[in-house]
């Protein structure tokens, strides 16, 4: 394949340094390519005075642009963390990736305004010779070969950037096949209206809602959109999977950029075993994760496995929560569970992890556990943190 002997380690895409070759090598080819179908486009449109070919030269202006800031952005990227930016400069791609966004937008309400003028100006169809529209239409095959380009590039290194660009240029193809339909209209129909301005409001339309949703999704990522529901399950059963560990909870997954994942856990281990071997257990989990990108930092939780009362009292709380599950039909989940015994008293302590759209509120929730565990002793007195995605409340002492 031509582009592993372009790209140096091509079929390596973790490696940051192969991922920032790759974006910055799209980037040079689209800006290449897009200049020329602007040229032509422009040529054609002036030649013409085709307002919906001259917009669509814009667009592939724009994409132009669109392409060195996908240049600029990937070696921003690529730069090593330093004092200011201990984390990297990764989401640089992500800032570029809205840039874009921004930019077809801009254009696609540009292009409105002037077809709806020209509309109002009721101006007559041109007519447009044969060979016009040929080079028009074979600019559309370009066009497709690029999109397909951007979407396998994209696909290799998980590029949003690549990726918007593919959309994009799948977008291009449309207007361009919408523009090459309207000189035709106008070569062989006879209309009462001008078909040019008609395809220019279309293409208009479908730009800005590409722009929009592109907007959109960068934004969500920048914002800190939930983590990938496959990378967390993922983690959870490797954790899981360990050999000493007896549960896990409050994952809490951080992206900065593709390839540069931070997450911290607490993970459960028997009290009574030795703390160096858990210690030691903890550092080969993190080392393991590490191997895959992800820098995980581990927070261990001791919980007694020993103690008849406690591991009896455990049974019967998992018990209550499944039942308070089914009952409000959303659910609900127990950890970090110990108890405290004394003299007038026991204090019952452990978390509980809910979902937003639980139907009680979190007050509700610990005055509910609280009844139904002072159904079973009322000398228990409990002791409750409620974890609804990332924030926690605690209720008792």
């Amino acid at each position: 394949m031509i582009i592993n002997k372009l790209i140096k380690d091509y079929n390596s895409p973790q490696k940051p340094e192969v991922r920032v070759r790759v974006g910055r090598f799209a980037g040079f080819v689209g800006i290449i390519s897009n200049l020329l179908l602007f040229v032509v486009k422009l040529v054609v449109g002036i030649i013409t005075g085709a307002i919906s070919i001259i917009a669509d030269s814009l667009n592939n202006l724009s994409d132009c642009g669109s392409n060195v800031l996908t240049v600029v952005g990937y070696t921003i990227s690529g730069k090593p963390a330093d004092k200011d930016h201990p984390y990297g400069h990764a989401r640089m791609e992500y800032l570029s990736s809205l840039f874009i966004a921004m930019i077809i937008s801009f254009l696609g309400f540009e292009m409105l305004i002037t077809s709806v003028e020209k509309i109002i100006d009721n101006e007559p169809n041109e007519g447009y010779s044969l060979p016009l529209i040929i080079i028009v239409a074979s600019t559309i095959i370009v066009k497709g070969i690029i999109a397909v380009f951007y979407r396998k590039l994209g696909k290799h290194i998980s590029s949003d950037v690549l990726k918007a660009s593919a959309i994009d240029s799948i977008g291009d193809v449309v207007a361009t096949s919408a523009v090459v339909v309207g000189m035709l209209l106008a070569k062989y129909a006879s209309l009462p209206f001008n078909i040019d301005a008609v395809i220019g409001i279309l293409v208009a339309i479908y730009i800005i809602i590409m722009g929009i949703k592109l907007v959109v999704e960068s934004s969500n990522t920048l914002i800190g959109k939930a983590p990938d529901p496959q990378l967390t399950h993922k983690m959870i059963d490797k954790i899981k999977s360990y050999d000493g560990v007896l549960g896990i909870h409050d994952l809490v997954i951080h992206s900065y950029g593709a390839n540069r994942c931070f997450a911290t856990v607490h993970v459960e281990i028997d009290a009574d075993a030795d703390v160096m071997h858990s210690h030691d257990l903890m550092d080969v989990i993190e080392a393991d994760f590490l191997k895959d990108g992800i820098n995980l930092v581990i927070h261990m939780d001791p919980i007694s496995v020993s103690d008849p009362e406690t591991n009896e009292l455990r049974t019967k709380c998992f018990e209550m929560m499944s039942h308070i599950s089914g009952e409000y039909s959303s659910p609900i989940s127990m950890h970090d569970f110990r108890i405290v015994k004394g003299i007038t008293h026991t204090n019952v302590i452990f978390d509980v992890s809910v979902s937003d759209d639980f139907p009680l509120k979190n007050k509700e929730i610990c005055e509910e556990i609280t009844k139904r565990l002072r159904e079973i002793n009322p000398l228990y007195n409990l002791v409750l943190t409620i974890d609804r995605d990332y924030f926690s409340e605690r209720y008792g002492e």
